[in-house]
């Protein structure tokens, strides 16, 4: 059985006898477009994170059997082609709940405590300089009864939800599906959640309702003093009108995610004049070592359960 693993960069260290156990594996830290046939054409199992596999590429690679995705979401394989030609694709579901919930608080935790202002100020030597015991430059807010909105209410947002009552927030949330329906949790309208919420987190996919989900109109609607986070997708939150709102509004923003990753040098977000009302980690809620351990074991599983079926 011949495995590649075609972006290894992507889970960073591992012992690879997670995958030599079933067979020649061989890997690679980044592949780009113009690599992966070469690198995949006697592949049985590909074990991809990011690397585009569209029509084109599958039909070149007839002993293709298995694709394993080391991540949730599917968009970057022909998912038509690979059902119409019996290539089975695996992903990997619900084994970043926890991490990317811890994330997200950490976000709101930094942002309603200023950590990056204080944390610099005193890295810098200024707390040395200072007066008085204490420095006081921006206003500190407590999570306890504030107005915490959730949109996308799948796994990670009901475990956002927990987290936040347990710091004593008031949770709503708004289901971009429409399935999500909780008795216990308050639903609220789009427009509504928006205009009552004190910290908004999103953790809703990327499809055609959420795409530009939150843009110029949405925007206006939030909260003096606002938290916007964006632990969903890239794409839902439009990152331009998004940079012009923080030039005049009155919020604080805070992500893991960007519509294009890596981050491009000239995003409006890296502007100096508003730099001071974001917080952005470079995708890395997922990544934590407990997390990256189970994403592992999720896609050893997969293929384990793929071999034992056609055995």
């Amino acid at each position: 059985m011949q495995l590649v693993l075609l972006d290894s960069m992507t889970l960073g260290d591992f012992d690879e006898k997670i995958f030599t156990q079933f067979g020649d594996f061989k890997s690679y830290p980044t592949t780009n477009s113009a690599q992966v046939l070469e690198r995949a054409k006697d592949a049985d199992i590909i074990i991809t994170n990011k690397v585009v596999l569209d029509s084109a590429i599958l039909s070149s690679l007839p002993k293709l059997k298995l694709i394993c995705i080391s991540a949730t979401g599917t968009n970057n394989i022909d998912m038509e082609y690979a059902k119409a030609h019996n290539i089975i694709v695996k992903n990997v579901a619900g084994y970043s709940t926890h991490s990317v919930a811890q994330h997200t608080l950490m976000l709101a935790l930094s942002l309603l405590g200023r950590l990056s202002y204080y944390s610099q100020y005193v890295q810098q030597g200024q707390w040395c300089k200072s007066e008085i015991f204490c420095h006081l430059a921006y206003d500190l807010q407590d999570i306890y009864g504030k107005q915490w909105g959730i949109i996308g209410y799948g796994s990670i947002g009901k475990q956002v939800c927990s987290l936040a009552k347990a710091f004593g927030a008031q949770v709503s949330y708004h289901s971009t599906s429409g399935n999500n329906t909780q008795n216990d949790i308050p639903h609220k309208s789009l427009d509504e959640i928006l205009k009552t919420s004190d910290i908004l987190s999103i953790h809703a996919p990327l499809n055609d309702t959420t795409r530009n989900l939150i843009a110029k109109e949405q925007l206006q609607m939030l909260k003096k003093g606002a938290i916007l986070l964006n632990l969903g997708r890239g794409g839902i939150v439009n990152e331009r009108d998004l940079a012009q709102a923080l030039q005049t509004q009155d919020f604080l923003f805070g992500a893991d995610v960007l519509e294009y990753e890596p981050m491009q040098p000239n995003h409006p977000l890296l502007d100096s004049n508003i730099m001071h009302k974001v917080l952005i980690t470079p995708h890395i809620a997922w990544a934590y070592k407990d997390t990256k351990e189970r994403l592992l074991q999720m896609v050893a599983e997969n293929i384990k359960q793929f071999l034992n079926v056609t055995a």
